[in-house]
This record gives structure tokens, C-alpha cells and sequence, in this order.
């Protein structure tokens, strides 16, 4: 049986990565982006350097956990005290507005538990974030229950990848480029029908 051709790009790209001294660094920072602005998952990163770095494998998980935290503090900030300006960008920018007034609603009798809910998929945690800052929730109840959403989904994601180690690696290599484009083609979809 003839070995599969490796993705040579998504390869130079982790290599990059591996190679840094800073990438523990720049994983913070594309998680806080990630909770905030991106809505590209995160998991497309951590996958491949959890795979490559199984000795820091839990370190990883709480990196990028903390940044996630810390975009999501932004994000509910943003909505406490600058929803009429910015926070009303964002959402005609995105077109996110009536998911906005959905997430309010849902938020009235169920705020935790909507909060957690949202926070185990990536998408839309910045509404939830802007609604929950712009209807002035409990901080501290926005922040556990976005520790204990996003917990599940890092720490969950290291002990999957832990469990199934190179078969991951596999897939990963030979699907991530058409996975990435697929997903920002469909995040590009998303906004162009939501804005127009």
C-alpha cells in the first residue's frame, strides 16, 4: 500500500508554528480573536500543534482557553458600556442583529444556561457576549459559565486528540486546506446573505 501524498502546505504551516518562540503566544491571541471577531474555529489550529506537542498537550488547552476568555471579556465589555456605538456596528456589520434580539430574549429566563450553551460551538459566542454585556448580566455568571462551556471544548478537543493521536494527524493533513476554504467559503455565504 502506497503511503498518501502529505498536504506539503498545511505541513510548512505547523512547522512554522512548532518552530516559533512565541507560539503559545500567538495561540492566546488567535483565541481571543477567535471569541470575538474571527468566527473561524479554533479547533483547525489546535488539532495539528496539540498532535505535534503532545507533552504540553494540556498547556495548549488552557492557552487557548485563556485567550478565549479574555476575547469574551472584551466582548461582554463591550457590550456593558459601548453597545449604541460599537457594539451596533458590529451587528449591522455582521447582519447579526436579529440573532442578537433572539439571544436577549433567550437570555431573560435562561442567561447561564444560554450563555454555556452558545459557548460550546463557536458560532455566534460574540452575540452572546454583546447581549450579555448590553443587558448588564452578572460578569462573574457570564464568566463561569464561558469557563465551563469553553473548558469542555479545549480540554475535551486535548483528551479526544489524545485518544485517537496520529489518526487525527491524518485526516488533518489530508483535509484542512479543503476544510479551511470550505469553511470560509461558507462564513462568506453567511455574511453576504445576512447583508444584503
Amino acid at each position: 500500500m502506497t503511503p498518501r501524498p502529505k498536504n506539503k502546505r498545511a505541513d510548512q504551516w505547523l512547522q512554522r508554528l512548532l518552530d516559533s518562540n512565541h507560539a503559545l503566544v500567538i495561540l492566546f491571541f488567535f483565541s481571543a480573536l477567535e471569541a470575538t471577531i474571527i468566527p473561524v474555529p479554533l479547533e483547525l489550529v489546535l488539532i495539528p500543534y496539540m498532535l505535534a506537542e503532545r507533552h504540553k498537550i494540556w498547556r495548549i488547552a488552557s492557552v487557548a482557553l485563556a485567550g478565549c476568555l479574555f476575547g469574551a471579556s472584551m466582548g461582554y465589555w463591550v457590550g456593558f458600556g459601548l453597545y449604541e456605538s460599537v457594539g451596533q456596528w458590529f451587528l449591522s456589520y455582521t447582519g447579526g442583529q436579529a440573532q442578537f434580539n433572539e439571544f436577549l430574549a433567550n437570555m431573560e429566563g435562561n442567561g447561564f444556561w444560554a450563555i454555556f450553551m452558545v459557548g460550546l460551538t463557536p458560532v455566534p459566542f460574540q452575540i452572546a457576549q454583546l447581549a450579555a454585556g448590553a443587558s448588564q448580566y452578572s460578569y462573574w455568571l457570564f464568566l463561569v459559565a464561558s469557563l465551563l462551556s469553553r473548558s469542555l471544548r479545549y480540554y475535551g478537543l486535548a483528551l479526544l486528540v489524545m485518544l485517537i493521536g496520529e489518526q487525527a494527524m491524518t485526516l488533518w493533513r489530508k483535509h484542512s486546506v479543503s476544510v479551511g476554504i470550505g469553511l470560509l467559503v461558507i462564513l462568506v455565504i453567511g455574511l453576504g446573505i445576512q447583508y444584503f
